[in-house]
């Protein structure tokens, strides 16, 4: 029996390590042909060795998302050597600065923004088309609690946060009549390198792991996946409703 994911072309940003790493490596192992996305090449040559190990495959592309026109390179690249895309796993994301509001300088600001929401946008703009193209196109976007919490000391991460889910609330909402499902997906706290960073303190044996995650992940983005509109809640493995009825 076929994979069931078997002739899926499936897009994770942020690959090389934490959430878009085992995501990636799950999606492969249901049988989907991975394009894996992000900065660091040793990790994603990582990924590539660990994926051909289970018999995947991969297309490895090195690339910072605040490149927006390389994004749009990829969408025509993925148009020329595939003509759709499947899955879109929106994963990459940077913490910023941890400090108050008024000890942040613009660049750090910005920088997050444009890795956290700015991306997302060019990759729903650029890969929208190639998903039309599938016959059960999936996107599933990574966000956070910090979205909704507006925790002190973590502006520019939790402003980011609650502007991803806003965009994808809206295209949940656009694309509510095709065969494309739009939804989040929030983690919680992960043993990532990030949540290390940002709480230094925090003994990670206490937290889930990636490959933990994932395994949740993966079910949103099957072709029998029939909902759209919706965030799952990781740490009270629910489904919540964010779509405003039609």
């Amino acid at each position: 029996m076929s994979p069931p994911l078997a002739s899926r072309i499936a897009l994770v940003t942020g690959a090389s390590r934490g959430i878009g790493y085992a995501t990636a490596r799950a999606l492969a192992k249901a049988g989907a042909h991975i394009v894996a996305v992000a900065r660091t090449q040793g990790g994603l040559e990582e990924l590539d060795d660990e994926i051909r190990q289970d018999g995947g495959s991969t297309t490895l592309v090195p690339l910072n998302l605040s490149d927006f026109d390389g994004i749009a390179r990829l969408g025509a690249a993925l148009h020329e050597r595939h003509g759709k895309l499947d899955i879109l796993v929106g994963n990459a994301g940077v913490a910023g600065p941890s400090s108050p509001l008024g000890h942040i300088d613009l660049k750090p600001w910005t920088d997050v923004i444009a890795v956290n929401v700015t991306a997302n946008f060019q990759l729903i703009r650029c890969m929208e088309p190639l998903l039309r193209k599938s016959d059960a196109g999936r996107a599933v976007f990574i966000t956070s609690a910090a979205s909704n919490k507006a925790q002190a000391y973590l502006g520019p991460y939790a402003a980011s946060k609650a502007a991803l889910e806003t965009l994808v609330r809206v295209w949940a909402n656009e694309t509510a009549s095709t065969r494309i499902r739009v939804n989040l997906f929030s983690p919680g706290p992960v043993r990532t390198r990030m949540r290390a960073t940002v709480f230094p303190g925090e003994d990670p044996l206490t937290l889930e792991t990636p490959e933990q995650v994932a395994q949740f992940i993966v079910p949103m983005c099957m072709p029998a996946w029939g909902e759209t509109g919706k965030l799952y809640d990781y740490k009270t493995r629910t489904l919540q409703s964010f779509r405003a009825p039609a």
